[in-house]
């Protein structure tokens, strides 16, 4: 009787020492944080080897989260077929959807497990040469590479011809300015169906990506009769052929009457 009660008091703490757990806030930016790739049912994950932290919540090490469809996951999943492990230094930006953190990933760097040595991606350094650097410490901040921000500067703006000119990107783009309606697909899954605003041209849908924009967005179509317009901007990206938008605002757009709901 005694062993049993003492199980049920340490399985108590441990529940209760999960549920203390929050998710971290939508938006938090990862600068470098080291983990290993792993692949369940075509999707991909990222198991973190420390603790990170934010005001609001943390991610333990240890724990797995879902990686979102990116023209970064692309390369990063073709990267991780040519090695026999899958470890990797990780820049991203965190989303919250319905107290679930992802991961949208930017950028990545192969890592040796051993001794924390980096190896830039194309890198074409002998191995000799190369520059052993520790493995980050839980909490410790890594600046961004200048790359990185150069790519997040250069950032182009799309037009809605573009788009159906089946445009290849090479980078993360932003779609900003347009006004669009919250739809879903056969599957439920959400997409964004850009307001084509009487012209004669064919619809985009973009496959919408877990954030707390989206489920705000979501709310506000929920409390609606009429489909609800919204002005919104947004991270375009490519994975597998196919777009995705990462919502960074969606404000319900009045028609003032000027045109239909």
């Amino acid at each position: 009787m005694a062993i049993s009660i003492l199980a049920f008091l340490s399985c108590t703490a441990l529940c209760a020492g999960a549920a203390r757990q929050t998710p971290l806030r939508d938006g938090f930016g990862l600068t470098g944080v080291d983990g290993k790739l792993s692949s369940t049912d075509g999707k991909w994950f990222f198991e973190f080897d420390s603790e990170v932290s934010d005001d609001t919540g943390q991610i333990l090490a240890g724990s797995i989260i879902e990686l979102l469809p990116s023209t970064a996951l692309e390369k990063i999943t073709a990267d991780a077929q040519k090695r026999s492990d899958a470890n990797y230094r990780l820049w991203g930006n965190v989303t919250k959807y319905r107290n679930r953190n992802f991961i949208f990933p930017i950028y990545f760097l192969p890592i040796s497990a051993a001794d924390g040595q980096i190896k830039p991606e194309g890198s074409s350094i002998p191995q000799q040469q190369k520059v052993k650097i520790a493995i980050n410490e839980p909490n410790d901040v890594l600046a961004i590479p200048e790359e990185i921000v150069g790519k997040l500067k250069t950032r182009r703006i799309l037009r809605h011809e573009e788009l159906k000119k089946g445009l290849q990107l090479k980078q993360d783009s932003i779609l900003a300015g347009r006004t669009a309606l919250l739809d879903k697909q056969a599957d439920d899954e959400p997409v964004l169906v850009l307001d084509a605003l009487g012209r004669n041209i064919p619809q985009v849908s973009l496959r919408l990506l877990p954030c707390e924009v989206l489920e705000r967005a979501q709310q506000e179509q929920s409390a609606e009769a009429d489909p609800v317009r919204f002005k919104i901007a947004g991270i375009l990206t490519q994975y597998k052929g196919e777009y995705y938008l990462l919502l960074q605002k969606a404000i319900q757009a009045y028609s003032h009457e000027n045109f239909g709901r």
